[in-house]
């Protein structure tokens, strides 16, 4: 079959690899749509600690094609969307209910073989079922969405707080959605760039602005979100949480990344700093939500691309051009 491979830090190609093989409780999958990431991003600059070469992809949904020896719960052509997820279900954090953190954390398409392929393999235990309403090709936006949900567990939101998202790229798009369906009174964005504030706007934030300071809240907000990883846009939400408020640090920094805190503010104004990681029981949820429309695939996919286009569609998202881009295989 064909596939993107990351063969080592900087270098990825489109090669033919061996087809996947489902263990006993796996499935194989043909691929529809495979989403890319910020993390794809972070595995080719050779973070995340992968074990290279590896097989991108950790969004992605398709058709049941192979069933393995002990799987009853999918039949074959079921479109299903995959949680990409590995625990080892052993550890403290496992135990714990915490697996996100799992101690042997692994993913597919992230330390093992992933959907920028036209096959994957996923466990049985991974895979949710598509509604027939529901687009094989969108439903690579579910995995992203469930971080988000996740995001949102981590912030227990109250009713009628005012919210500023930084960035308003997929993920802080899908913030801000999320943020109207949870009660905010306000949803700012900003973001440095104007073509994807306009997106911003069409979904009905509150305000759209190139700068915080163009916002007009000079007591802060209630919630404010990184949804960037750059440490500009970090530095500048810190300094904007309101008394009592949270920071949540939900995108995704390259490690060498360093923001300041004042230790005294936190303590005098109660302040909450807190970060969201991945996916955390909320898949499941996240593929309901979607099945409802929470999110419209026409605004938040901006550009399908063949497979064979892979290292142009990384170079196209690591310039922040468009929002969501899938390459379908």
């Amino acid at each position: 079959m064909r596939a993107a491979v990351i063969e080592a830090p900087g270098k990825v190609t489109v090669t033919t690899v061996p087809d996947p093989t489902p263990g006993p409780r796996e499935v194989v999958v043909d691929v529809a749509a495979c989403g890319l990431c910020g993390t794809d991003l972070h595995i080719l600059q050779g973070e995340f600690a992968p074990t290279l070469p590896v097989v991108p992809g950790h969004e992605f949904a398709g058709e049941v094609v192979g069933l393995g020896s002990e799987v009853t719960e999918l039949a074959l052509g079921d479109r299903v969307a995959v949680d990409p997820s590995l625990y080892c279900n052993e550890c403290r954090y496992c135990r714990a209910g915490r697996n996100n953190l799992c101690d042997r954390w692994r993913a597919i398409g992230v330390t093992v073989a992933g959907g920028a392929a036209e096959y994957a393999v996923a466990p049985v235990a991974n895979c949710v079922r598509l509604p027939d309403h529901v687009g094989v090709q969108d439903a690579a936006l579910i995995e992203p969405l469930s971080c988000a949900v996740r995001g949102y567990d981590v912030l227990n939101s109250r009713l009628g707080s005012h919210v500023l998202i930084y960035g308003s790229g997929t993920m802080g798009l899908m913030m801000l959605e999320l943020a109207k369906r949870t009660g905010a009174a306000s949803v700012d964005v900003v973001d440095v760039n104007a073509e994807r504030l306009a997106t911003a706007e069409k979904l009905g934030c509150s305000q759209a602005a190139l700068s915080a300071d163009a916002l007009g809240r000079p007591s802060g907000w209630d919630v404010v979100v990184d949804a960037t990883g750059n440490a500009a846009a970090i530095q500048g939400g810190l300094d904007r949480v309101a008394k009592a408020g949270t920071f949540l640090q939900f995108g995704v920094s390259d490690y060498a990344t360093t923001a300041t805190i004042s230790p005294y503010r936190i303590y005098n104004q109660e302040i909450t700093v807190t970060g969201s990681m991945a996916v955390l029981h909320s898949y499941e949820r996240a593929a309901e939500l979607f099945a409802t429309g929470v999110l419209d695939p026409q605004v938040f996919i901006s550009h399908r691309l063949p497979l064979t286009q892979y290292p142009q569609a990384l170079d196209q998202f690591a310039a922040d051009q468009g929002r969501k881009i899938v390459v379908l295989p």
